[in-house]
Order: C-alpha cells, then sequence, then structure tokens
C-alpha cells in the first residue's frame, strides 16, 4: 500500500570494526580529512599532521559521527602516490585521532596495504571509491579485521574517470556495477552487515547523471534494501556549474540543499567538509522525515482498522 510504512525506515546496525553504528534512526555526517596537497577543495590545508589533528577535533567539537582520512586526492589530474607516501601521510594522524575520540575513523584509500596500515594505526571503516575493481584484496583485508566497508560506484582509473564518455543508463550502470562489487566482497569473506554503498557521485558521471541519481536516489535505495546508503555531494563541481562558476568555497549552501535532497530521498549517511553546518541540516530534514513518517504510519493505521474497513462511517 503507498502509506504503508517503509523497510529503509527501520533502523539496523552497520557493523564495524570493534562495533557498530546505528543506521536510520537519524542521518550520519561524514566529515573529510583530506591529508594531501592536491584534494580539490582542502588541498594542503590539512597536510601538516599538527593541522590534521586540530581540523579532526574540530570535527569532533562540532559533531561529525565518522572521520574520513584519506592521503591521495582523486580529483581529476591528481598525481597518483605511491602506497608507501599514502601510508606516511595518514598512519600517524590516523593514530592520534584514534587516541582522543571512540568516534569510528574511516580510510579512504584504493589499496590494500594502505587500508591494513590504517586499520592497524586505528580505523574501522574502508572507503573505497574504486568498489574493489582496483584492489580486490581491500576485501580481505576488511574480512579478516571485521572492519566496515564503503563501496562507491566510479568508471575508469583514478586519473581517467573524469573525461570517460558518459554511459546511457547511469540507473543501470550503478545497479549492475555496485551488485558486482558487493558479491566480490562477499566472496571474499566481507559480512553483508558491514557493507555500505554510495552511487559515487561525480566520479565519471555528466552533469544530468549528477543530478539524476540525486533526484533518483530514492530509487537507487530501494534497489539495495540491505545495505546502507551514503552520498558525497560536498562542494562537488556539479554544485559549481548551477552556481554559475561558483568556486570550490562558495558551495556550502548548495552543498545543504544537495543533502538534504539526498536525505529525503533514501540517503543515510551524508559525506562533507562542512560539518557544522551538515549537522545542522540533517538534524531539520530527519525531524522532517521522522514527522511525515508519523502521518503516514497514522493514516495506515486508520486505513487497516477493522473498525473502519467494517464501518466506513467510523472515521466520519
Amino acid at each position: 500500500m503507498d502509506n504503508e510504512p517503509s523497510r529503509r525506515s527501520k533502523t539496523r546496525k552497520w557493523q564495524i570494526r570493534g562495533g557498530s553504528l546505528t543506521i536510520g534512526e537519524r542521518t550520519l555526517v561524514m566529515g573529510v580529512l583530506n591529508i594531501t596537497p592536491d584534494s580539490f577543495s582542502d588541498g594542503a590545508q590539512f597536510l601538516e599532521p599538527d593541522s590534521a589533528i586540530r581540523r579532526a577535533e574540530q570535527m569532533l567539537a562540532e559533531g561529525v559521527d565518522i572521520i574520513d582520512i584519506g592521503g591521495e586526492s582523486t580529483r581529476p589530474g591528481a598525481t597518483a602516490v605511491t602506497a608507501e607516501e599514502e601510508i606516511r601521510r595518514v598512519s600517524g594522524v590516523i593514530e592520534e585521532v584514534a587516541k582522543r575520540t571512540n568516534v569510528p575513523i574511516s580510510i579512504d584509500t584504493t589499496k590494500s596495504s594502505v587500508a591494513a596500515a590504517a586499520l592497524d594505526s586505528g580505523a574501522a571503516i574502508v572507503n573505497d571509491v574504486s568498489a574493489l575493481r582496483f584492489d580486490k584484496h581491500i576485501a580481505d583485508v576488511v574480512a579478516v579485521i571485521g572492519a566496515g566497508l564503503v563501496l562507491m560506484h566510479s568508471l575508469g582509473t583514478s586519473g581517467a574517470m573524469h573525461g570517460l564518455p558518459p554511459v546511457t543508463d547511469i540507473m543501470k550502470e550503478v545497479r549492475n556495477s555496485l551488485s558486482d562489487s558487493i558479491s566480490l566482497a562477499e566472496l571474499r569473506g566481507v559480512r553483508r552487515e558491514s557493507i555500505v554503498i554510495d552511487p559515487g557521485i561525480g566520479f565519471g558521471k555528466t552533469q544530468e547523471q549528477n543530478l539524476e541519481l540525486i533526484a533518483r536516489l530514492d530509487q537507487v535505495a530501494h534497489m539495495f534494501p540491505d545495505f546502507p546508503l551514503l552520498i558525497g555531494t560536498s562542494r562537488k563541481s556539479f554544485i559549481g556549474r548551477i552556481l554559475e562558476g561558483a568556486g570550490a568555497d562558495e558551495r556550502l549552501h548548495g552543498t545543504m540543499a544537495s543533502i538534504t535532497a539526498a536525505v529525503l530521498r533514501g540517503a543515510d549517511i551524508v559525506r562533507v567538509h562542512d560539518v557544522s553546518a551538515a549537522v545542522e541540516t540533517v538534524r531539520v530534514v530527519d525531524e522532517l522525515k521522522r514527522t511525515d513518517r508519523e502521518i503516514n504510519r497514522r493514516a495506515f493505521d486508520v486505513n487497516n482498522d477493522p473498525r473502519t474497513l467494517t464501518n466506513p462511517s467510523h472515521t466520519k
């Protein structure tokens, strides 16, 4: 029935290293911390360990639920780095942040050796933008440790994905590709309850496809009803184009609009640079969603009340 409460409105647990995160009770905010010289938005801002740790502490004070730390940029034209350099950038920061908080730390990487080093340093989640396409052994590392795993849809290689010709049907591509990645992860021992999916806004998609994925995110959610859904729109170029060329540091309001739309359509986790603004935004959106669910629940109860079914005048 149209008014029947959705299965996705129920709470569940995302199993990560050392425990779990509750999904569905409220929207979780994942804060971005790039320890790189060339990330598109915050490159070089937190390259030094002390500045990265201070930024992590600021995010904690702002109410972040997950801190996502990365040591290699995935922006168009970014310079690839070795696993050794990536480990050097992130390991010490992860270790220090893990000492200061119980908030889970995620490592944003496509390399199994980096994932292993980050987990050894205290991370609890691996966020793989290639969804195991670049290095299937990430699944092995996650399975052994019992970490959480984010599988994000993307196309091509890191350096070339932004210039690829567009696929014809982006919804079909995301469904098929993520289904394959989920199957591979489970085949290699990752627990189903440890997997989160991400449609990969901005990674090998056109402007129109990015907007389509957000507008139809409820359909993505229904394609994968067993998996929490993460969305990352923060400061991305599709927002800049809508805002007539706004730079990365001028996309705050556009970002909040995009995550509002995403949460209303089923996103469980939002990945953002601006934690404080996102925490306030999703708090309001979550309250609207709760109100909507309560209205639908009451309508469902009335429509299925045996007294109403046998005596339609009961509600008059």
